[in-house]
């Protein structure tokens, strides 16, 4: 990531600094992981409820609450909700279980989407692609990416017989026993939650596990999809090429900050609570910051509509 030159001499004043964890940026990350797993127990428990709408909400409350763990796995990969580094992998892993999302293969690839991003090289955990141009079908093969799970299952598979290999360049034997450890871990968890529905308990696994995960794919799919879609894509300008959307606090601690992603580029070891602080410059200085998510979802399918001609950005 480049810092850009700034025409005349104004600079943004704050967003590129870093700036270390302290106790109140951990105290507000425990804070965020009590009350996601709240929620998560208020979505068990009202997931596995007779009453049909209650179970209904339940599973959509625990989708919602699925894709929201992955957000807050995301702070993890960079090192900036806890003091000390171990505590990362720790908490990290077990906030992925949900959507089967491995730490330590998300953390690999998602540093080098940070160092390589606006370049050629530059390739995110999750496969879509905001270079690509944007068509109806991109959008569905996007929001409806169940065959990740296949991929997942590969990856178990591999890392089970000891053929999982990192494809994306070159990686440390460390990091590597850490990636094959944890899709080791998976492979354990399916085959329990598999011997649980051979003993009878298929519905709860529906209920608290697969029915969500249907809701959470599409969900994080739309968490992710403004980060850079419609930017410049052939600039290191990391006020160019991402996009920040100011949003309310509830879009704000559900995606967990991501919607405040320029000012997370720019400095990503920042903690999350702390980005809001730099978003004046980033409304000042950024090309791609917008009030809302429901006039980025409008623009998108404008852009659509137009046959992938990029349309007019919302105030």
């Amino acid at each position: 990531m480049r810092i850009p030159e700034t025409a005349g001499t104004a600079k943004p004043e704050l967003l590129f600094h870093k700036v270390r964890v302290a106790p109140r940026d951990q105290r507000a990350f425990i804070g965020k992981l009590v009350l996601a797993g709240a929620l998560v127990a208020l979505g068990g428990w009202s997931a596995l409820r007779p009453e049909p709408l209650a179970a209904v909400a339940g599973v959509l409350l625990l989708g919602a609450m699925y894709t929201h763990l992955v957000e807050l796995q995301h702070q993890c990969l960079h090192h900036s909700a806890f003091r000390g580094a171990r505590a990362h992998r720790l908490v990290g892993v077990p906030l992925g279980l949900p959507m089967l999302v491995s730490y330590s293969h998300y953390r690999v690839r998602h540093l080098q989407h940070h160092r390589h991003l606006g370049t050629p090289q530059d390739s995110e955990f999750f496969g879509f692609d905001p270079r690509a141009p944007l068509t109806w079908k991109l959008l569905a093969r996007g929001l409806f990416d169940y065959p990740r799970l296949l991929t997942v299952l590969g990856e178990i598979g591999r890392s089970c017989t000891g053929r999982w290999t990192y494809t994306m360049g070159n990686i440390s034997a460390r990091r590597r026993r850490d990636v094959i450890a944890e899709y080791r871990l998976f492979g354990a968890v399916l085959a329990g939650l598999a011997a649980l529905a051979l003993a009878g308990h298929g519905e709860v696994l529906l209920r608290l596990w697969l029915l969500p995960l249907l809701v959470a794919i599409p969900l994080h799919f739309l968490v992710e999809l403004p980060e850079h879609l419609l930017c410049d894509t052939e600039t290191t300008d990391v006020l160019r090429n991402t996009r920040s959307i100011k949003g309310s606090w509830l879009t704000t601690w559900f995606t967990n900050g991501n919607n405040l992603h320029v000012e997370h580029h720019a400095a990503m070891v920042v903690p999350i609570n702390r980005l809001r602080e730099r978003h004046a410059d980033v409304e000042r200085f950024g090309r791609h910051v917008q009030r809302s998510y429901l006039i980025f979802y409008r623009q998108v399918l404008t852009t659509v509509r137009c046959g992938g001609r990029t349309a007019p950005e919302g105030a």
